[in-house]
């Protein structure tokens, strides 16, 4: 009876293996995809806009237009998105807007979802590739995962990612920022501050914004 059982051990152990992403689902976000068609057709977007994208730490940044005043910033944020996501729709979410210049905030969900950091840099340079191909000299911001305090213990990867992108970058310059909110969203315990999240200790209050707002506006483009 236990040699039988040691001898399925093994096979038991192997099957879990590492942990696989969870799939994706493009399908998902069609919905949000046309409610921004409608925005368009309601109320025409600005000329050559900075367009803010990515996922809900975008999507819920209501006060995008009064916390950049005097720029074109167009938001189109959506839903729990994933890097892939952000590549599926790159047409309809930045290149027929024209923009002057692009931020966005992706990886959060791509970590928490089982991808691994070579993973998220891939898209990131899959993201920069479009970039390049399709809206030569226009400037990307990539906005670097931020702590959370649901998502800390995930942190330790996600500035791994984050790294990755930022030596990128530094290699490659031209047209290409890296923008890092992580410290000042730490406390002096070196741990997320709480008072910068809501009650799902993942998103953020206006504090939260409000340290993204200082810290982005030099890099925005007029």
């Amino acid at each position: 009876m236990l040699l039988g059982f040691l001898l399925l051990l093994p096979v038991v152990v192997w099957a879990q293996g590492p942990r696989r992403a969870e799939p994706l689902n493009f399908g998902q976000w069609v919905g949000e995809i046309k409610a921004f068609t409608q925005q368009d057709s309601l109320q025409k977007p600005p000329v050559a806009p900075i367009v803010f994208t990515g996922s809900s730490s975008v999507r819920k940044w209501e006060t995008l237009q009064q916390d950049f005043a005097g720029y074109p910033v167009l938001n189109r944020g959506f839903g729990g998105s994933r890097f892939p996501d952000a590549n599926h729709y790159f047409d309809q979410l930045v290149l027929k807007y024209k923009p002057k210049q692009v931020i966005l905030y992706e990886g959060d969900n791509d970590i928490n979802a089982g991808n691994t950091v070579n993973e998220v840099y891939q898209a990131f340079l899959a993201f920069k590739s479009r970039m390049r191909r399709d809206l030569p000299g226009v400037e990307l911001v990539y906005l670097a995962i931020k702590p959370s305090p649901s998502r800390w213990k995930l942190y330790p990867q996600m500035q791994q990612a984050n790294a990755k992108i930022k030596a990128y970058i530094d290699r490659h310059p031209q047209h290409l920022r890296y923008v890092d909110f992580g410290p000042a969203m730490l406390g002096k315990n070196g741990r997320p501050r709480p008072e910068l999240y809501v009650s799902d200790s993942l998103h953020m209050t206006p504090a939260g914004y409000a340290i993204w707002t200082k810290q982005l506006q030099p890099y925005l483009k007029k």
